[in-house]
């Protein structure tokens, strides 16, 4: 008897299904209270699991259908939306919050259509 395990992310990324549960949230406010809430250590760790592959990733999603992705794609492509979020603090800042920002909030009055 064969078994399949069914996974949230397309195939090839199911080494990322670990962080979906945490990062792949559907909006930037979502997003940065998500960066707000986590230690750089564990954004890093993230951002260590998910940048090799993200130019798969948008490689992959690049060949689908923009209005009409599943909602395995939609995972990944919000994956990649969170990987962009800690990408500053990762890289840059070297902590979640901007720095001498104090009690500033960015926020959005829109989100983009996906």
């Amino acid at each position: 008897m064969t078994t399949t395990v069914e996974t949230s992310l397309p195939e090839q990324f199911s080494s990322l299904e670990v962080w979906v549960a945490d990062w792949a949230l559907a909006t930037r406010v979502e997003r940065y209270e998500k960066r707000l809430s986590k230690t750089i250590d564990e954004l890093q760790e993230f951002y260590d699991a998910i940048a090799p592959l993200a130019e798969d990733a948008m490689a992959y999603l690049d060949t689908q259908d923009v209005n009409d992705l599943s909602e395995q794609d939609t995972r990944l492509l919000h994956l990649l939306y969170s990987m962009i979020m800690v990408s500053y603090p990762v890289n840059i800042f070297k902590q979640p919050r901007i720095p001498d920002s104090g009690a500033a909030f960015f926020d959005t009055a829109v989100e983009p259509a996906l």
